[in-house]
């Protein structure tokens, strides 16, 4: 099944998805809107084009395993997706995607403004990936 995931940000939120095969996770893209409003309805016009039947959102988690107030922001808009789209929606532990990313990313030799414009897409692969890597364990 396709699954799309979101690495919500206050700037810029990371958007990747998934093989029907649920084997490998892409990064789409980086949509740049601090506005809930507006960044919802750009991630509701990939969900009619990528066509996903779950939705998987990043939890930022303090590394104690605790939630602050990152991960209520992120529990409560996936809420309001959750209505948006009319499809279910997990939450999956983010605790050290962005520097796995940033990890990668310097073993492209990514510097500067591009790698800024592409790692929040990075990190909402490696969030999808972690995700489907769960499920396939869990079987």
């Amino acid at each position: 099944m396709k699954i799309l995931a979101i690495d919500l940000g206050k700037v810029r939120t990371g958007i990747a998805v998934c093989d029907e095969s649920e084997i490998l996770s892409s990064p789409v893209t980086v949509i740049k809107e601090h506005n809930e409003a507006r960044l919802l309805n750009k991630i509701m016009q990939l969900i009619a084009e990528y066509q996903p039947k779950l939705l998987v959102v990043g939890l930022p988690r303090n590394m104690d395993g605790t939630e602050g107030e990152s991960a209520q922001r992120c529990r409560i808009f996936a809420e309001k997706l959750q209505q948006c789209a009319a499809l279910p929606v997990e939450m999956q532990d983010e605790r050290g995607t962005t520097i796995t990313a940033h990890s990668y990313l310097n073993t492209t030799d990514m510097h500067g403004k591009k790698r800024k414009n592409v790692v929040d897409a990075v990190a909402a692969t490696i969030i999808l990936q972690n995700y489907l890597d769960f499920r396939h364990n869990k079987k």
